[in-house]
């Protein structure tokens, strides 16, 4: 489906929104440790290094904004990825990365 041009300005909004969500460090790498699977607090604190409550707190984000989902499991809760069209994101910006890159290496090895 295409985007209407211009975008309503409530379409941007929500857009960007999206973006500051997904534009913190931190929340990448509780997004890319998710790829592997559903993870508790726990767990995601030890594989990313981070405290609890730091992890705990872009896991609030992150399932406010839908882009994770939680179940509970005894006294756990588990997280998991609950719209992986982000990771469609990530593999255009990194896609856009790796030509820049390439442009710059290209720059260099002339130089």
């Amino acid at each position: 489906m295409a985007l209407p041009s211009p975008l309503p300005d409530p379409l941007v909004e929500l857009i960007a929104q999206r973006f500051r969500v997904i534009g913190e460090p931190m929340r990448i790498k509780v997004l890319d440790r998710l790829r592997e699977g559903p993870a508790n607090v726990s767990e995601l604190r030890e594989a990313l290094g981070a405290s609890q409550q730091n992890v705990s707190k872009h896991l609030g984000v992150l399932h406010q904004a839908g882009i994770v989902s939680r179940t509970k499991q005894g006294t756990a809760v588990r997280y998991a990825i609950a719209d992986d069209s982000v990771f469609a994101l990530c593999e255009q910006v990194c896609g856009g990365l790796r030509a820049q890159l390439a442009e710059f290496q290209q720059l260099l090895d002339v130089a």
